[in-house]
């Protein structure tokens, strides 16, 4: 009985699908956010998949002006360039099981992104 238990819950364990962990969420955030119209508009590029309507009830008509504060903070073309390949260097991380690594990779990548628009 007992080995039926144990045979049954590894054969659970088995076909259930991985959990994402902490770092592939902000791993995939931060890849939307990269993807976004707000990035290409910084990179001089059409966002993946096309151009984005504007027709949404929440959409700003323009993106938000930067205030003094936000200049440390701009977006520049090559900053996108450079976070996007931190953050596939921090997939990576994440898929080989060291979270750390993959944080302060996370890190670096929002620092390099800015305040994209």
């Amino acid at each position: 009985m007992m080995m039926r238990f144990a045979v049954a819950a590894l054969a659970l364990a088995a076909a259930t699908p991985a959990w994402a962990t902490p770092c592939a969420d902000e791993v995939s955030t931060l890849q939307k956010r990269l993807d976004s119209a707000g990035a290409a508009s910084v990179t001089g590029t059409t966002p993946p998949g096309g151009t984005t309507s504007s027709h949404s009830d929440k959409a700003l008509a323009t993106p938000p002006a930067l205030t003094k504060s936000d200049a440390a903070v701009k977006p520049t073309a090559s900053g996108v360039d450079e976070a996007k390949r931190l953050v596939a260097k921090a997939a990576e991380e994440d898929k080989a099981g060291n979270a750390e690594a993959c944080r302060n990779t996370i890190m670096q990548a929002k620092e390099k992104a800015g305040a994209l628009p």
